[in-house]
């Protein structure tokens, strides 16, 4: 048997990481600007992160959700505190997907209705309701379609307000930056007006926080530079650098029943003991201010360069960061890897996309744009 071909491979097999450094079984070293999907958030093997998940390994590392699990307390107030939401409660799951799945379906539960509107260039997972509401035909399947969705573009106000004047829609699923779509970024006004028109209607606010929260964009949730407060807010990614956890923020308006969600797996106690971890780093580092800081001076510097090597943007907020070039980056990609030892992501054809350890220092900055300016010069 063998793995299942999904995506195609760079070879190059990664077997260590230090901080925003990896290292492949040949020794060679990596710097990593891409947090494989922004899921690396506090750093590769943060001493403390190794040492908490550890002792909870040997202490105990799964039992059932059918007793108290005081971990799961121990995480939610942390996150209230760290958030700004303590008066929201959390659903722990296992991944970004199983987030969305959830928040649409305790929306439904919530109003009664089907229809979903989500934005196009869309990403929200891949599992049934997560993939239908992701602007991707593709990895749509037939079973996938029967949940009516429709998409309309970032920052149109006039698109929302005419599909919620019906009221018969469910819920609004919005990401906090867009990530697979190019790092393109909701307005404040879009955001109030949106919140606004879905309180009229009684339409629920989702907002997916899972690439573009936990600090990433120089606050904890993006969201928080409109100033809104969603219903609910799906989170995954860095939540526990590494180990597989999501989870979704609810707010107090909806009522908990018995038996109207659940999971086996979500919240366990060596998942927990790794969020736990990641906030207390989070907190005690500040690098919610670092993400802010380091990827001010990062857009700032690449900014400097739109113009040049035919880079027509550069976008994004704290250490989620695209660069919009007018050619496919596919090659270029592949060169940052296998020459300058650099790693980033891509969205779509024509963006390189960063999302980096939030531990990035100025240090790692200097040398990314270092090696990547080196790609340019005629050797």
């Amino acid at each position: 048997m063998e793995p299942f071909k999904v995506f195609p491979l760079y070879d190059i097999n990664i077997v260590r990481g230090n901080a925003c450094r990896i290292y492949d079984d040949q020794g060679t070293e990596y710097l990593d600007l891409y947090g494989g999907h922004a899921v690396i958030s506090v750093g590769h093997t943060h001493p403390y992160f190794v040492q908490k998940v550890t002792e909870q390994l040997n202490t105990l590392g799964f039992y059932s959700n059918s007793v108290i699990n005081s971990l799961q307390w121990e995480l939610a107030k942390k996150l209230g505190q760290q958030s700004g939401y303590e008066d929201y409660s959390l659903f722990l799951v296992n991944s970004g997907a199983e987030a969305n799945e959830n928040a649409i379906k305790l929306a439904s539960f919530y109003n009664g209705r089907r229809k979903i509107v989500s934005i196009s260039k869309a990403f929200h997972g891949r599992t049934d309701a997560a993939v239908r509401v992701t602007d991707n035909p593709k990895i749509v399947a037939p079973v996938n379609e029967a949940i009516p969705v429709e998409f309309i573009p970032l920052n149109d106000i006039e698109a929302m307000e005419r599909v919620l004047a019906p009221k018969d829609v469910c819920a609004i699923i919005i990401e906090g930056i867009q990530g697979v779509g190019g790092v393109n970024i909701p307005s404040s006004e879009f955001l109030q007006a949106v919140r606004e028109m879905c309180d009229k209607t009684k339409t629920v606010l989702i907002l997916d926080e899972i690439q573009s929260g936990y600090g990433r964009s120089g606050k904890f949730f993006a969201h928080q530079y409109s100033g809104i407060r969603p219903d609910l807010i799906s989170v995954a990614k860095g939540i526990a650098n590494g180990i597989p956890m999501g989870g979704l923020l609810i707010s107090p308006k909806f009522p908990a029943v018995f038996g109207q969600l659940g999971t086996t797996f979500g919240g366990n106690q060596l998942a927990c003991a790794g969020a736990i971890a990641v906030l207390d780093i989070m907190k005690a580092e500040k690098l919610v201010d670092n993400a802010d800081k380091i990827g001010s001076y990062l857009q700032q510097e690449l900014s400097k360069m739109i113009g040049k090597y035919e880079i027509n943007d550069v976008r994004g907020r704290g250490l989620m960061i695209g660069i919009e070039f007018n050619y496919p980056v596919k090659a270029l990609r592949e060169k940052l890897i296998t020459e300058q030892h650099v790693f980033t992501g891509a969205s779509g054809t024509n963006i390189l996309r960063i999302l980096p350890p939030l531990c990035l220092t100025k240090t790692d900055v200097d040398l990314f744009l270092q090696r990547f300016k080196s790609l340019f010069v005629e050797k």
